[in-house]
């Protein structure tokens, strides 16, 4: 059963779309279920994150943690945005159900492999960043970026 929150979100996203020119761009997925989010970032000249898009192909849940994701880092710095993590995403959500968790592991890693493209582009690290994996599993294995 999901809550009011992810029901809300699945059938309101916040933005939805995409950023011309984005500061970040990252598109991850999962192979087994078919689910497949991309985020965009516009991050400004001081590190803060002032707007953020996302794309998904996939269930209601990956749906609802991709826009609540959004939410969650928006108007945030990167070392901020770095700290939602799939906890957070579906705390946020009031939670979701054991089998709908991988979607916020997705959220989590869409969020990461825009901030890695964004330290990519300008040159720099993010404390505690590490590259993003491509296809991220239900079982905890993670595919490489290819």
């Amino acid at each position: 059963m999901y809550s009011e929150k992810v029901m809300d979100h699945f059938q309101n996203p916040r933005n939805v779309g995409e950023i011309e020119n984005a500061s970040g761009v990252g598109t991850v997925g999962n192979a087994k279920c078919g689910d497949i989010m991309r985020i965009y970032l516009d991050i400004d000249e001081d590190g803060i994150i002032r707007d953020c898009k996302f794309k998904t192909f996939g269930c209601g849940a990956a749906v609802a943690t991709s826009s609540m994701a959004t939410e969650l880092v928006k108007g945030k710095s990167v070392a901020e945005a770095m700290k939602v993590t799939n906890k957070a995403v579906m705390d946020a959500l009031d939670g979701l159900p054991p089998v709908k968790v991988h979607c916020s592991l997705l959220a989590e890693e869409a969020i990461h492999a825009a901030l890695w493209d964004y330290a990519e582009k300008h040159g720099i690290e993010i404390e505690g960043l590490k590259k993003p994996k491509a296809d991220i599993h239900e079982d905890g294995e993670e595919g490489e970026v290819y």
